[in-house]
């Protein structure tokens, strides 16, 4: 299913000046156009706005109010090709970006928001990357690209939810249908003010009124008219394509589609020196709807077979509809790329050389999702939660060891779960625990191991543990400790179990 990001850039043209060595954030900035004879706001930075100074006041009044505001001639020019950069960045979230010009971008996020996790964190993680950047950004997602704008920019962002396009739209303003400002003002002296009172009007009346291409835009935000957009594809990237007399729509057939768009696109790679570590996959139907499929590599490659097996199991997700017309590999990340020996005098390198395990990586990344394949590392901590992490799992070495000689269980809840226990002396090991309801008696016990709060890692105020390895009556040895000592409260938690 389709779904749109429409992100939304209220103050473009100021923001892009600052960037670029204006003046500090503190300070109103406003971009000045001819209008006539007149110099009018193009564009004022969120302190100008503030300070009431906005769009199409002139600029000789905005001075008189504010006398430091700080005034650079616009330059629409600069701020599209901008907006272009801006969208080849936007590529790392999804291979379908389109501009929207002068102050938008469209992202297609089908297929690819669970590579965030959710919608909710992949909008989150495009918010925060802009706004550290200094750019003021708001955005919306919907099934449909008008509903998206309309939300990102009468709305003030959010997500809405699949199928609800039309209750997200219908209260707001007409001029969230992306129409002419006299064709607004005629609507509001006549008194359609709202999206809903204009699409419960009779559609013939409506459309000999206000024309087809109102309607058109009514149908768009309401998500009943399929509006296409136009990806953007830099120059420079390598990318192979195929445009079929015939739509075709068999797995089988796209299958073998992709692996001659991979083998045409390693072959340019090859001239480039460059291997691929990202490829998108975009998908164009009959019907004008599109798909867009996202792998990526653990390292730098070219072969193009191991490339192609990757789509394998995801082109079975794609929905053909009525057959797929064209179909487009881009590589959107790549690498230097330097050619390797594999044989010489008769003796295979890869004999004298260590397990590639890139391609069974990049097999497993694309079944479960790169965030489920990892290594642990060990880290130089004694607090047992900290003592290993996550890392690529072609990552090199990291050269750090566990401290030696300190006896750990092989497996650790997380977070540790609470034990009744009962000490028959004040801080010593318990006699007995009930854990998960069941009574363990104790039969053996050693510790206690003290682990203090680690300062430099943030635990200034944390408590020390008391940890005991205790031997049970069942059976049972289990990795215990007491957060603080008994004259303070300190209560007993279950932390790890021993072979």
């Amino acid at each position: 299913m389709r779904r749109m990001v429409s992100v939304y850039l209220p103050t473009w043209s100021t923001d892009r000046v600052r960037r670029h060595g204006g003046p500090p954030p503190d300070e109103p900035l406003v971009t000045a156009v001819s209008i006539g004879s007149a110099r009018r706001i193009g564009c004022a930075c969120p302190k100008a706005l503030e300070l009431g100074l906005g769009p199409g006041l002139p600029i000789a009044q905005a001075q008189a109010r504010v006398p430091n505001l700080h005034v650079v001639d616009a330059t629409p020019e600069e701020d599209r090709a901008a907006l272009e950069r801006l969208a080849r960045w936007a590529i790392a979230f999804s291979p379908v970006v389109a501009l929207d010009p002068p102050d938008g971008v469209w992202i297609d996020i089908a297929g690819v928001a669970h590579l965030f996790g959710s919608e909710e964190k992949l909008l989150e993680h495009l918010l925060g990357r802009l706004s550290g950047q200094g750019i003021n950004a708001k955005a919306a997602i919907a099934d449909a690209p008008g509903t998206a704008w309309a939300a990102a920019r009468f709305r003030g962002g959010g997500i809405i939810p699949v199928g609800r396009s039309v209750e997200a739209v219908a209260t707001l303003p007409v001029a969230a249908l992306r129409i002419p400002s006299q064709t607004v003002a005629t609507m509001q002296k006549l008194g359609v003010d709202r999206v809903g009172q204009l699409a419960a009007m009779p559609r013939a009346p409506m459309v000999r009124r206000f024309g087809k291409d109102v309607a058109l835009r009514l149908d768009q935000a309401l998500g009943h008219a399929f509006e296409p957009i136009n990806p953007l594809i830099p120059h420079e990237t390598a990318m192979a394509s195929r445009a079929f007399a015939e739509p075709i729509g068999r797995l089988e057939h796209l299958q073998q589609v992709v692996r001659h768009l991979a083998e045409d696109l390693c072959g340019q790679l090859v001239k480039r020196g460059q291997g691929v570590r990202r490829l998108d996959l975009i998908l164009r139907r009959v019907d004008q709807k599109g798909a867009s499929l996202r792998v990526g590599t653990a390292k730098a490659t070219r072969e193009y077979a191991h490339l192609a097996k990757l789509f394998d199991e995801r082109l079975e997700t794609i929905d053909p509809g009525f057959g797929i017309e064209e179909m487009v590999l881009v590589a959107s990340k790549v690498e230097p790329f330097a050619e390797a020996q594999v044989e010489a005098r008769g003796i295979d390198a890869a004999e004298t050389q260590d397990v590639d395990l890139s391609r069974l990586v990049d097999r497993l990344s694309a079944k479960v999702g790169s965030a489920r394949v990892y290594r642990l590392a060990p880290v130089q901590t004694l607090v047992p939660e900290r003592m290993v992490k996550r890392i690529s799992p072609l990552a090199p070495p990291t050269g750090e060891v566990w401290p030696e000689n300190l006896p750990r269980p092989p497996r650790l809840l997380d977070p540790p779960e609470h034990v009744v226990a009962t000490a028959l002396v004040p801080d010593h090991p318990p006699a007995l625990i009930v854990w998960r309801k069941v009574r363990h008696k104790v039969i053996h016990a050693d510790g206690p191991e003290r682990i203090a709060p680690e300062w430099w890692a943030g635990d200034k105020d944390g408590p020390s543990r008391d940890y005991y390895r205790i031997e049970t009556d069942r059976g049972g040895r289990f990795w215990i400790f007491r957060d603080a000592p008994m004259a303070e409260g300190g209560r007993w938690w279950m932390h790890g179990f021993f072979g």
